[in-house]
């Protein structure tokens, strides 16, 4: 009879011991800053050279990739446990509202209507907004010369209504899906110029396929400081994200970055901007 207790009582306990384990097992993946073995998904571009760019073979590179591979691994995650996701300009607030990233690193301007629905750590880059013409283009010699023109630029991106609104109010604005997509449109004559910033432009002009085909402007129509966008009111990983980006710079990595990925268009970046110091 006390052989029947005992082994009950041990049943017991074993089942209370199983129990905790199964739930503790349940955790969402990413979401712990702290890594621990768990899985990251972070929102990057796939179809911007030198700032983020999906490869043939399932590989990513770019700027923001090695700032977001660099910023996880300060949170305690290896390359193996990040999953990369594309994430459109238009889809960059829906994506981080709805828990589908833990953060974005996507060429992600910050301005007054996305910090009204999203935070951003950093900035860690500062660019600024050019076009991209035809290398035998000779009519567009300042912004003002984009009126009547065909523009291209992305939908949901700063740069289309920087132009329309500031700059060109009589350009032809096209919104396309993706910059590859208003690439094509350049180099087959459907559109005149390509609108973007500068450090975009240059990994596209510097493609081995495109080189000798376009060129920058060189306007500086606006300055893009680049920042890590995540959940609003997340306060404890924006912490963690700045204390990343200003180790990032202080270690070298960050310039190393620039120079790998930027470098070959022959880029001239600015300085690191101050983290933590918000500007639009």
């Amino acid at each position: 009879m006390m052989l029947r207790k005992v082994t009950a009582a041990s049943a017991a306990v074993l089942a209370l011991a199983l129990s905790a384990t199964a739930c503790g097992s349940n955790d969402k993946d990413g979401d712990s800053a702290g890594g621990g073995g768990k899985k990251i998904t972070i929102g990057i571009k796939i179809d911007q050279p030198g700032i983020g760019l999906k490869t043939p073979d399932g590989k990513y590179t770019g700027f923001d990739v090695d700032v977001a591979t660099y910023i996880a691994k300060e949170l305690g995650y290896d390359a193996k446990d990040i999953t990369f996701k594309e994430t459109k300009s238009a889809d960059r607030e829906t994506a981080i509202e709805r828990g589908d990233v833990k953060f974005i690193a996507a060429s992600y301007s910050i301005n007054d209507k996305r910090l009204a629905k999203v935070d951003f750590a950093g900035p860690y880059l500062l660019a600024h907004q050019d076009i991209l013409v035809r290398a035998d283009e000779s009519k567009i010699k300042s912004p003002a010369d984009l009126n009547n023109k065909k523009l291209c630029s992305v939908a949901g991106s700063t740069s289309a209504t920087n132009v329309k609104e500031k700059l060109a109010p009589k350009a032809d604005l096209q919104e396309y899906g993706g910059y590859s997509e208003c690439l094509t449109g350049l180099e087959n004559k459907a559109v005149d110029a390509l609108t973007t910033d500068d450090s975009i432009l240059a990994g596209y002009a510097s493609k081995k396929e495109f080189q000798g085909k376009f060129k920058l402007a060189g306007f500086k129509m606006s300055n893009e400081n680049y920042g890590i966008g995540l959940k609003k009111g997340d306060a404890d990983l924006k912490k963690k994200i700045d204390a990343a980006l200003t180790k990032m710079v202080s270690d070298g990595s960050w310039e190393k970055a620039v120079k790998a990925n930027f470098g070959p268009a022959g880029y001239k970046n600015e300085p690191a901007p101050k983290i933590g110091n918000i500007v639009k």
